[in-house]
């Protein structure tokens, strides 16, 4: 792992805090980009410098705003970084919710650090194992669920969607950039332009509303979009399925 991991901590116990930054000072792995003892402000800070960090880690009861608020207001805001757990709160139906957030380890206080280093290191190292060895795993589940979907792979927005979606399940940050980043690359992959991309994807998505496995589009897109519609829209289509995949190899541990 060469890339240094930048992380936030959110906890009303100035003690943990402290202990936490003076643990950390001297890693050449773990840096600690802020510490925030208040709901409220730290929410504001993740939502609002999301490239400055690459882990959250939050502690449940917090001033103005608690830890499962901000996990909301996270995901309300497309705001999709690795998340942990240091709390002395814990119960079942509390659990469950966090696993619907997508978190990914939640540790009981009072905490060991030499644990929580160890369980930093190994979630970004699974997170490498994840993109660099599984790659060609996702791309067969990617390309059998188009396949359900009923677009036929001779179509050219076959092999852009496919091209997106594997982008997005690499990819921390651009869940919601499809036009200014996703595009672009696929366009410049396949010698073309974005404008041609848009254009293939909306008309492969286009069959697949009339081709497609209807219940599996229920199961998919049902909580998304409004089924009421013709079809979603380029960005629901291609961020739903990556965040299906997503959460599906996730997994949470405590």
């Amino acid at each position: 792992m060469n890339k240094e991991i930048k992380v936030v901590v959110v906890d009303d116990n100035e003690a943990v805090l402290s202990s936490v930054k003076k643990y950390f000072n001297n890693s050449e792995l773990i840096n600690i980009v802020g510490t925030f003892n208040n709901g409220k402000v730290a929410l504001d800070y993740l939502i609002n410098n999301s490239s400055e960090y690459d882990l959250a880690i939050l502690d449940i009861l917090l001033p103005q705003i608690d830890g499962i608020k901000i996990l909301q207001e996270m995901k309300n805001n497309n705001i999709n970084k690795k998340t942990m757990i240091l709390s002395s709160f814990k119960d079942d139906y509390t659990i469950r919710r966090l696993q619907s957030y997508g978190v990914s380890y939640y540790m009981l206080k009072p905490i060991d650090l030499d644990i929580l280093n160890g369980r930093i290191l190994d979630l970004f190292d699974e997170a490498e194992k994840v993109k660099y060895s599984n790659d060609s795993t996702i791309e067969i589940e990617v390309s059998s669920m188009l396949h359900n979907l009923g677009i036929p792979s001779h179509v050219k927005g076959y092999k852009y969607i496919r091209e997106g979606i594997m982008l997005l399940y690499s990819s921390e940050d651009s869940m919601h950039l499809i036009t200014k980043e996703i595009y672009p690359e696929i366009a410049l992959k396949f010698n073309t332009t974005s404008s041609r991309v848009e254009r293939a994807i909306r008309h492969a998505i286009e069959i697949s509303w009339i081709r497609g496995d209807l219940k599996l589009m229920e199961n998919i897109f049902g909580n998304s979009i409004d089924f009421e519609r013709s079809r979603p829209t380029n960005s629901e289509f291609l961020t739903t399925i990556a965040d299906r995949l997503k959460l599906k190899n996730r997994q949470f541990v405590w």
